[in-house]
């Protein structure tokens, strides 16, 4: 074996170790007799970076991964990305108008010769970079959700939901993207608070010189009102029940309706209705069967509704009619007034709420299995805070609207073959649906020029429902063997904001294809947040590049900095300091092998009692701790499982047990110990290698020469049956305290560890003195005797019920000691003063918080109690 550097060198390691897992398959899985343990990535956008969510969720999947797999358990990490319609068309218009091309000056498929060639250029950007941060998925499974085999899934599916009658087409309100000119989901949509104005409106009722007034943020809409709204136990309008107003600009005559839904207290309690433009008014004017007047064109303008404002924008338009409502005296007054307005996630722009023609996915049906999977917890939500959060939203789940006016994208299967809009069929092929046009239409003289594909594309989120299955190729062949081998996955590592969007709705696609959960768990990690407990993100420009945090700090440093403070469910408030920890933490662990490497072995001498100890002691140490972490890997507490490793690591096996064992400066080792020593730093670095793969998988081969069977990544995960000796670990918990009471004693009297001191020591009930030789050692004592008596003209300390005394003669300068401990005494006696001072003041007593005096009082305590050592040190003296 070289020698090892003086320094471990991050970017070395992880370029050698990673090309040298990827040489020899590690991460490929294929199906066998093993436990299959099923890991399915969220797929990226294809138009993506890494940032730091993505970070923190990955590497809780390695973690898992690199786990299960030293577990013996087959594992298989599927990655992939998803082609994001909204993004990926925005990126590829947004190229071609640089170029001068407008996306609309395109077909179709030339458009999509545009998208697939951007890419193939950008799309596997981001994969790349989750290499780079150690990431061991089976790359030879690499998909994406618009490659062949997933495009043919997802219209399957398509075909199948509606052959069942969950798929239907109609008129809906849907979020709509004036900018990008196609429907959003929810999902996509930002909510912003923003300043506005709200503006009083009145309306004449009709025949009357009487007016109502209604308050709205959106004036222009008013245009489009189909009636104005009361609540039916609202005295104030009783007298108006049955009659009618005339909307201002407009002259239209609507009705008043009355509806429990206005509240009365908000407001003036009228409510105008403008089913077009808003879900809760579309709600209404279904129950009182309404007229839905829609106002704005699909770009944003006012149509022909909008009347003499036909073809202005709707900020404009708004401005307009606000002047023109004034003049002819409907406007009663206007107000600023905080709002909040749905924004487009991609473009920016307001989203308006419109009726449109689209598809929709019925969800109630099939969401009533997912709703019990996940309360009966055979889907377990981790945390389970999330549960309640996951029904509410299953039992008000809305149909799911799954058109988007884009190019880019899955496209419908559904054919037209007439001039009425229910004139369509729904297949596979253009062949199939040709044969069915003609049976549906009876004209058996239709040929495929008659046809016409829908222009549409599928939500994205209709193509990642499936990917649990559809990664195993398990929607266009059900029975296959990796699909039958690998499905249902184990855990899905996601984001609580998409516990609906895309959580939910594969729960839902896996019990109608299988009638089976897609996974067992779901591990929802939080929000990567700056200190100021602000979201990360480019725009506010808190956000760290994470290829220079690992350039700075080691993949691993980074990898055990995210997940020092990564509680599931719970936001991660990151600093760069718990990185450099994370960094510090791999140079602790390669100089502790530096240091068993650098000591000389003697096969001819015996171990000695203390090495025989500290291995008895670490031994029962390991096996404790490693019943801790298996219990927190157990309940997904994967923060508190690292924890315990680097305390083990740090605190257990560096400060203490290597010098417990370090033989004297000079001396050489014992073969025994030795390789006791190296056991258990192969053990340690084996419970830490899915935190840190990089720095273990380096320091497992330079312990000793391995083969590529015998690597880390395939080491055999610890298993330890026997429960830890607690009586042995509580006993050198006190032992700890004793050695750090005379370190102490050193430290106040700076007297060097190469002089040697004496211990007597009086116990008060049955006390070990098993670990007495440790003792001995680690603080050069010369002799550890018994007494029955207080040892006069010594130092003294008290740990549980026993009494421990120095002698200080020879060893200290008793003059000067006796000094410092009068001035000790003195100003705790002035201390003292000052509490009892203020606790005897009756103001202070009883107006401070109860905490403030509570105290107080233990200061006082404290101080007397202080105040009574030194004294008896004193008179020792």
């Amino acid at each position: 074996m070289t020698e090892i550097p003086s320094k471990y060198s991050p970017a070395e390691a992880e370029g050698k170790w990673y090309d040298y897992w990827m040489k020899n398959n590690y991460f490929h899985s294929e199906p066998d007799d093993r436990e299959p343990f099923t890991i399915v990535i969220p797929p990226p956008n294809v138009t993506g970076v890494l940032h730091m969510g993505h970070m923190l969720n990955n590497t809780i999947q390695d973690v898992l991964v690199r786990r299960a797999r030293m577990q013996g358990k087959n594992a298989c990490w599927v990655p992939g990305t998803d082609h994001a319609s909204i993004a990926t068309e925005a990126k590829v218009v947004q190229k071609l108008k640089a170029e001068g091309v407008d996306k609309h000056d395109l077909t179709r498929e030339e458009f999509m010769e545009h998208a697939w060639e951007w890419t193939d250029k950008h799309g596997g950007i981001i994969l790349d970079q989750l290499k780079r941060l150690g990431a061991s998925c089976d790359w030879d499974r690499t998909v994406f959700t618009m490659d062949d085999i997933r495009y043919e899934s997802v219209i399957k599916s398509f075909v199948d939901l509606y052959n069942d009658g969950y798929i239907y087409r109609g008129y809906r309100m849907v979020n709509w993207d004036p900018e990008a000119l196609t429907t959003v989901s929810d999902e996509e949509v930002i909510h912003k608070d923003i300043q506005s104005k709200l503006y009083h409106v009145r309306y004449q009722v009709e025949g009357e010189d009487e007016f109502v007034t209604i308050a709205t943020t959106r004036p222009e809409t008013i245009l489009g009102d189909s009636a104005v709204c009361i609540n039916p136990n609202d005295e104030r309008y009783s007298h108006l029940k049955g009659k009618r107003v005339i909307v201002p600009i407009a002259n239209r005559s609507v009705p008043i309706i009355e509806d429990d839904y206005v509240d009365m207290e908000f407001g003036t309690g009228c409510l105008k209705i403008t089913p077009a433009h808003d879900i809760n008014d579309k709600e209404i004017g279904e129950r009182h069967k309404l007229d839905v007047i829609d106002i704005l064109n699909d770009n944003g303008t006012l149509n022909k509704e909008g009347l003499h404002y036909e073809g202005i924008d709707r900020f404009e338009a708004r401005k307009q009619i606000v002047i023109e409502l004034d003049e002819k005296d409907y406007l009663v007054k206007s107000e600023d007034y905080q709002t909040s307005v749905g924004t487009s996630e991609r473009t920016g722009a307001i989203i308006e709420p419109k009726v449109s023609l689209q598809w929709f996915v019925a969800m109630k049906k099939l969401a009533g299995p997912a709703l019990k999977a996940v309360m009966d917890d055979e889907v377990k939500l981790i945390p389970s805070k999330f549960k309640n959060t996951y029904r509410h939203w299953m039992e008000n789940v809305r149909d799911w609207c799954i058109s988007r006016q884009l190019y880019w994208g899955h496209q419908i299967p559904a054919w037209y073959y007439g001039s009425d809009h229910d004139d369509f069929v729904v297949a596979m092929t253009e062949d199939e649906a040709l044969e069915k046009a003609k049976e549906k239409s009876g004209n058996q003289n239709l040929t495929a020029k008659d046809l016409r594909q829908d222009n549409d594309v599928l939500d994205t989120w209709f193509s990642s429902w499936l990917w649990p299955m559809s990664v195993f190729d398990g929607i266009r062949n059900p029975d296959n063997e990796e699909v039958n081998y690998y499905y249902k996955t184990n855990d899905l590592v996601t984001a609580p904001e998409i516990l609906f969007f895309w959580v939910a709705r594969m729960i839902m696609a896996g019990y109608y294809y299988r009638d089976q959960k897609p996974f067992d768990n779901v591990y929802l990690t939080g929000i990567v947040r700056d200190k100021e407990g602000r979201k990360m993100s480019k725009s506010l420009g808190n956000s760290p590049d994470p290829i220079g945090l690992m350039e700075r700090y080691g993949a691993d440093g980074v990898r055990v900095g995210m997940l020092f403070t990564s509680p599931a469910g719970n936001d991660l408030p990151f600093d760069e300091q718990l990185c450099e920890q994370g960094r510090n933490f791999a140079n602790k662990i390669w100089n502790a092998l530096r240091l068993l490497k650098s000591w000389k072995v003697d096969e001819k001498i015996d171990q000695p009692e203390t090495a025989a100890l500290a291995n008895e002691w670490f031994t029962n140490r390991f096996t404790s701790v490693f019943a801790q972490i298996e219990r927190d890997f157990s309940n997904y507490r994967i923060s508190d499982a690292l924890m315990g490793i680097y305390k083990l690591i740090w605190d257990d096996y560096c400060s203490w047990f290597l010098e417990m064992i370090k033989p004297g400066y000079g001396d050489p080792v014992d073969e025994k110990t030795i390789a006791q020593a190296i056991e258990h730093f192969e053990n340690l670095i084996k419970v830490l290698h899915p935190f840190m793969p990089f720095l273990t998988e380096e320091l497992w081969h330079r312990i000793e020469e391995r083969d590529a069977d015998s690597a880390l990544i395939v080491s055999q995960w610890p298993n330890i049956e026997y429960k830890a000796n607690e009586e042995i670990l509580t006993d050198f918990k006190r032992v700890e305290k004793v050695i750090a009471g005379i370190r102490t004693f050193r430290k106040q009297n700076n007297i060097p560890q190469k002089e040697s001191l004496k211990l007597f020591v009086k116990t008060h009930e049955e006390s070990s003195s098993h670990f007495d030789p440790i003792v001995a050692k680690l603080n050069n004592l010369e002799s550890i005797e018994k007494t029955d008596d207080k040892i006069e003209g010594a130092y003294s300390f008290v740990e549980g019920s026993n009494e421990y005394f120095i002698p200080l003669e020879g060893a200290v300068d008793v003059e000067e000691q006796k000094e410092k401990i009068k001035e000790e005494i003195d100003y705790m006696k002035g201390f003292l003063k000052k509490v009892e001072k203020k606790l005897s003041n009756e103001r202070f007593v009883q107006n401070a918080p109860e905490k403030v005096v509570e105290m107080e009082r233990q200061k006082q305590h404290d101080a007397e109690s202080k105040i009574k050592v030194l004294e008896e040190q004193l008179a020792g003296l």
